[in-house]
């Protein structure tokens, strides 16, 4: 598999079983409580790829895989 660039991760947590992205990487909006379940962060850990709709402005995004602190996306998500 090729390698995933730094560029096109974002950092997001889990709070009591809720997972959340401090700030929207499309629209810019903060502490943004996601609908994703730990079900499908689990997959999305063993590197199945996953999508992710952002409540706050209907973006998707594609996880490519996760760690236990970013989200690996098929897109630059950061500017360089």
């Amino acid at each position: 598999m090729k390698i995933i660039p730094f560029d096109h991760t974002w950092p997001y947590e889990v709070q009591m079983g809720d997972i959340y992205v401090d700030e929207c990487p499309y629209c810019g909006a903060y502490s943004v409580l996601t609908h994703m379940k730990q079900a499908t962060l689990k997959r999305a850990r063993d590197g199945i790829k996953t999508r992710l709709n952002l409540p706050c402005c209907r973006s998707t995004m594609v996880i490519l895989e996760a760690d236990d602190d970013y989200f690996w996306a098929d897109e630059p998500l950061r500017k360089a």
